[in-house]
């Protein structure tokens, strides 16, 4: 079995991120250097990303799994 693709909710998370990066004023190539994520694929909905992945940008933006899930939810 193939993994499975929400499209529209891949295009919500994309949507919270890049707010969230832009408020920091930070650019992909800022995010990478820190994390080691590019970012790019996620921001256009392209990546379906891992828990751990979505985990780490959390904590790399200083917010909680469940502030980004109601952020998602809110779009």
């Amino acid at each position: 079995m193939g993994q499975l693709r929400d499209t529209k909710l891949l295009q919500k998370i994309a949507l919270v991120i890049k707010d969230l990066r832009e408020a920091e004023g930070f650019t992909q190539e800022d995010v990478y250097n820190d994390t080691n994520i590019h970012i790019g694929r996620i921001e256009t909905a392209k990546a379906n990303l891992s828990v751990s992945t979505l985990s780490s940008l959390c904590k790399y933006f200083k917010i909680r799994l469940s502030e980004f899930h109601r952020r998602v939810e809110e779009r």
